[in-house]
């Protein structure tokens, strides 16, 4: 990764074997994966190995804006982490840490130079905080 890199975290109060299938199903990613409650998700895959492609589009609801969020993983330890490489060529790593029954997720992605890095990070955070919710919410 380059020195330019934002870290987000959350601590979710759910076993990591849970934690791990919200943060990967296609149909989870879709409820959880927008900054605000006025985005949503409606399409999302998934091909969860190395070399394996993701893709999600994230759309205002008003229809008045929405974009592409897709790259292909490099590595992928089951329950562990996950790296990848957005179709930019930023690197991400997120990595999936069990404690009893709650699970710290810590994302670490290269920053992109369009925007101020709070705002960055400000999203990725509140992305990060709407997983967290719907996955302590849901059983």
């Amino acid at each position: 990764m380059s020195n330019d890199q934002i870290t987000v975290s959350a601590t979710i109060h759910a076993p990591i074997p849970k934690v791990w299938a919200y943060w990967n199903d296609p149909k989870h990613i879709r409820e959880w994966n927008q900054a605000s409650a006025d985005w949503h998700c409606p399409k999302a895959e998934n091909d969860l190995r190395a070399g394996g492609k993701f893709f999600s589009r994230m759309e205002a609801k008003d229809g008045s804006m929405g974009f592409d969020f897709s790259g292909v993983y490099d590595e992928v330890k089951d329950q562990e982490f996950i790296k990848y490489t957005m179709d930019d060529g930023r690197k991400v790593a997120v990595s999936f840490s069990a404690n009893g029954n709650q699970t710290l997720v810590t994302e670490t992605f290269e920053a992109e130079n369009r925007n101020p890095a709070d705002m960055q990070r400000n999203g990725w955070q509140a992305i990060l905080n709407s997983f967290k919710a719907y996955t302590e919410g849901h059983t």
